[in-house]
């Protein structure tokens, strides 16, 4: 059987070398016109599988496995063709595998090379076919749809290949390898050949993949703007044909400038909430529920803060007291010394039943700590506990500190 095989392949293949000039014909031009060649060569190349007619009255054409091979190989730029048959490929390899599989179990071992065999050709078959399809796109992207001339065939060409883009990402979906690997098992042949190989050219071809629909999109806005361009140039000359005495007017002259003239940036008004609308009260009560309580100083450090008269005469000396809430933060510190535990700056301050403003308490422990020297500062750690702002980005509310040692 393998003899017969060689012998029809090499038939086939001397054909193709004798009648290359036909199959080019073939190639280029779409058919063969059938009165300039030999009807016996005609004749042969059809009993080949080379060419064929659709139709009894319709000319001879080339094969479609042949022309795909010929484009394959001169990486022709009109090449269109991407196979996204992936579900197809990978049931036909997980059948072969389960065949080899089997084939190993009974100890038939020419049976099981044989399907190996069958197995590694398809596995690289479909990685030939996934980075021709990458190639193919490529190759149309980088010419920028060079074989057709309009504008408008060039869009529908890149609509095309978007199509055929998002397609094969989807195909690329049916891989499974979690589900391939369970399949290979402990066998190292079968996991190089499922799970390796196939991996990589995944991964490889989503990713070349992922830029080429970048890139057409990138195209097709270009495209989108010669269209635009040529649609306006076109109606100009159009309106010059029908009204040669047309002479454009002094625009700069208008008290107002018409829209196509008038190019002018946008200018940015300073923003500002409009509070008598009514579709934002609930955007602005949230926004207000989530701003930080404001605590009012006692009466009594309002009194204390009061300025006084000093008379001079009676003083002899001056005397250097300390702030009774700077007094407090040195006590907390020292507690927390004394102690060698970590202490929540809330729960001391309810501890001792400050009357200092909870947040000015927050406030004078955080700068307490920081006003410290970096010798003094690396015996301590103080760590702020509190939520970010639900709504505006950056902020963050600090609910209580807490202060202890290294």
């Amino acid at each position: 059987m393998s003899q017969a095989l060689i012998q029809a392949g090499t038939r086939l293949l001397n054909a193709l070398g004798r009648h290359s000039e036909i199959i080019m014909e073939a190639y280029i031009n779409g058919s063969v016109v059938a009165h300039e060649h030999s009807p016996k060569v005609l004749e042969q190349l059809v009993q080949l599988g080379v060419l064929w007619r659709p139709d009894p009255d319709s000319e001879l054409r080339l094969k479609g496995a042949v022309r795909t091979l010929l484009e394959g190989s001169l990486q022709d730029e009109r090449n269109r063709t991407i196979s996204a048959n992936i579900g197809a490929a990978l049931a036909s390899l997980k059948t072969l595998t389960e065949h080899y599989k089997e084939a190993l179990h009974y100890a038939r071992y020419a049976e099981a090379a044989s399907f190996m065999s069958d197995l590694t050709e398809h596995v690289y078959q479909l990685s030939e076919s996934l980075a021709n399809s990458v190639r193919v796109v490529f190759s149309r992207i980088n010419n920028e749809f060079g074989y057709v001339s309009s504008v408008e065939a060039k869009i529908r060409e890149n609509e095309l290949a978007q199509g055929q883009v998002t397609e094969l990402l989807s195909q690329l979906e049916c891989f499974r390898f979690d589900e391939l690997s369970e399949i290979a098992g402990s066998n190292r042949e079968l996991r190089h050949l499922l799970v390796v190989s196939l991996q990589q050219r995944f991964s490889k071809a989503a990713q070349e993949l992922s830029v080429a629909q970048a890139r057409l999109l990138d195209l097709m806005g270009r495209f989108r703007e010669f269209q635009g361009r040529t649609r306006l140039l076109k109606g100009f000359l159009l309106h010059m044909e029908q009204h040669p005495d047309f002479t454009p007017g002094n625009y700069a002259n208008l008290s107002r400038v018409p829209v196509l003239f008038n190019q002018a940036d946008n200018l940015i008004q300073d923003a500002a909430p409009d509070v008598n609308c009514v579709e934002h009260e609930a955007d602005y009560q949230q926004i207000v529920a989530s701003l930080s309580h404001v605590h009012r100083r006692s009466q009594r450090d309002e009194e204390r803060t009061q300025s006084q008269d000093i008379d001079v005469a009676e003083q002899t000396r001056v005397a250097l007291e300390k702030d009774p809430l700077q007094k407090a933060v040195e006590d907390f510190f020292c507690d927390v010394i004394d102690s060698g535990q970590a202490m929540s700056a809330l729960t001391y301050y309810a501890g001792k039943s400050l009357e200092f403003d909870p947040e000015v308490w927050l406030y004078q422990v955080i700068g307490g700590y920081q006003s410290l020297n970096d010798t003094d500062k690396q015996f301590f750690a103080l760590d702020a506990e509190g939520e970010p702002d639900a709504v505006f980005s950056g902020n963050f509310y600090i609910n209580d500190v807490t202060l202890g040692l290294r």
